[in-house]
């Protein structure tokens, strides 16, 4: 209970503190993070900077993705403001530690929790020293790849069953050069056995381990929805929680920081504020 109230507090905090964190036109804005926890130090393998598994570009849709609040290519405007805040704030709390792969979570639906993941992994591919890779695992309702605009040939389902390489599974979304995605096709049935699979964890392994200084971002399903989340968020280093502003329910977050309790939180993200502000950083 402590943890969660204190939780909530910071979010409320560096939300009045941080500029550029303000009203915005859809429910799905982000504002700041809080609330890191201390965990255990681990390390990538290899050192390198560019994407180095062969990957193809694909076209996605620009202004779908304006439309949809996504951050575009350029980084520029007081939506990115607010994302490199929650970018360096992430940052520095995962690389103190050692961290490199990072799950982002709601405990229900509709709380932004894929917008806020989107948009933090362009961020982070946007910083010279960091590549991202963006993984959408919340299987019974993919939506990633209609963020960007376009189909998958190939899913992450299709490797977690054996069915494709991984490197068939990757894309490059045009204009964002350091940014890979590995979306999923469609939903999932016996999802939640899929992600507990060997095969599964010797692929969020590899993709792990491959190269240091890529971040690694889970779009998880809800918490409270299934039991996918709660599956598979062993396997990373940490996890961020998406908190709906007027949305999510006290009871409804109580008893998802219950049940990851044996994780590290890096933060929270207080999401959707409609408050009023200068409107030099209104959006």
């Amino acid at each position: 209970m402590e943890r969660i109230k204190r939780a909530l507090e910071r979010a409320k905090i560096e939300r009045e503190s941080v500029l550029g964190q303000a009203a915005s036109p859809r429910p799905e804005m982000a504002n700041a993070a809080s609330a890191p926890t201390a965990g255990p130090a681990e390390a990538g393998a290899e050192t390198s900077h560019a994407p180095q598994v062969r990957t193809r570009t694909q076209p996605i849709n620009l202004a779908l993705m304006r439309e949809g609040g996504l951050l575009l290519p350029g980084m520029v405007g007081p939506v990115a403001h607010s994302f490199k805040m929650l970018r360096t704030q992430v940052m520095q709390r995962m690389k103190s530690r050692g961290w490199n792969t990072l799950a982002v979570l709601s405990a229900a639906p509709d709380e932004g929790k894929t917008f806020v993941a989107t948009n933090l992994a362009i961020a982070i591919a946007a910083d010279p020293d960091s590549t991202a890779l963006l993984v959408d695992l919340d299987l019974r309702a993919p939506r990633l790849h209609r963020r960007f605009g376009f189909e998958p040939d190939v899913g992450v389902e299709n490797c977690l069953r054996g069915e494709a390489e991984l490197s068939a599974a990757l894309v490059n979304p045009e204009g964002y050069g350091d940014l890979l995605l590995l979306p999923a096709r469609g939903p999932v049935q016996h999802s939640s056995e899929l992600l507990a699979s060997s095969r599964a964890r010797n692929l969020f392994r590899e993709v792990k381990e491959r190269y240091a200084n890529r971040v690694v971002i889970y779009d998880l399903p809800p918490m409270l929805g299934s039991d996918d989340a709660l599956t598979f968020a062993p396997q990373v280093d940490a996890v961020l929680v998406v908190v709906g502003d007027e949305r999510t329910k006290r009871e409804e977050l109580m008893r998802c920081f219950e049940l990851i309790r044996e994780i590290p939180v890096v933060g929270t993200v207080l999401n959707g504020s409609r408050r009023e502000r200068s409107s030099a950083y209104a959006y």
